[in-house]
């Protein structure tokens, strides 16, 4: 993948909210922790440099009218515990809070292109590529990137700002985090995205 123009470029911070970071939240993931250092870092240069920042955050509405299989893919949400629009939990986490202004896009499935206004979005911005931060790499990152593909947009992943989670055998094997997060990201690097570390993409900014 060639090249970014970092003033055609903008950072998507997905689902970093308070139900999958925090400790003891409904759907705690503690690798979503490790990584907001480097998330924090992203933010930084970008709003330094006038570089958009907007956010995807996965929340359903009360009631849970547009939870479809998703209901039965996670107990917690179909209980309404967790992912409630306008709860707490639901928001973005305090570390990683939108400044004034930054758009926090509602998304109801992993693709924060499907069915949201984040394309409008970024057309509007004059945006072609999007740099992607968040969890979970083989979820909604992975998801949202190959939303970005079948756009036109090319995506920049940031690799260490991304994090996973375990997986259970659910008949194909047990699989941690780590591993799952590289094998997330092979498969993106091969099919949609260009990989590079915090601080690679750091680097390359004017």
């Amino acid at each position: 993948m060639t090249e970014f123009d970092p003033d055609r470029t903008a950072v998507l911070v997905i689902d970093m909210q308070n139900d999958f970071v925090e400790e003891d939240a409904p759907l705690e993931f503690p690798e979503g922790r490790r990584v907001i250092p480097a998330i924090q870092q992203v933010l930084a240069a970008a709003r330094g440099r006038g570089m958009p920042v907007v956010y995807a955050a996965h929340v359903h509405r009360p009631g849970g009218a547009d939870l479809g299989i998703h209901r039965e893919l996670y107990p917690p949400v179909a209980a309404g515990e967790a992912l409630v629009d306008g709860a707490r939990g639901a928001g973005i986490h305090p570390e990683l809070a939108p400044l004034p202004g930054e758009p926090v896009v509602k998304k109801h499935r992993y693709n924060a292109f499907y069915a949201t206004d984040l394309e409008i979005i970024l057309r509007g911005l004059g945006v072609e590529t999007v740099v992607l931060t968040g969890m979970t790499t083989e979820c909604c990152v992975l998801g949202t990137a190959r939303g970005a593909l079948e756009r036109g947009f090319r995506s920049v992943v940031l690799s260490d700002a991304c994090a996973s989670c375990d997986y259970p055998d659910l008949g194909a094997g047990a699989m941690p985090a780590a591993e799952m997060h590289l094998a997330a990201l092979r498969v993106m690097s091969l099919t949609s995205s260009r990989l590079l570390g915090t601080g690679e993409f750091l680097a390359r900014l004017p």
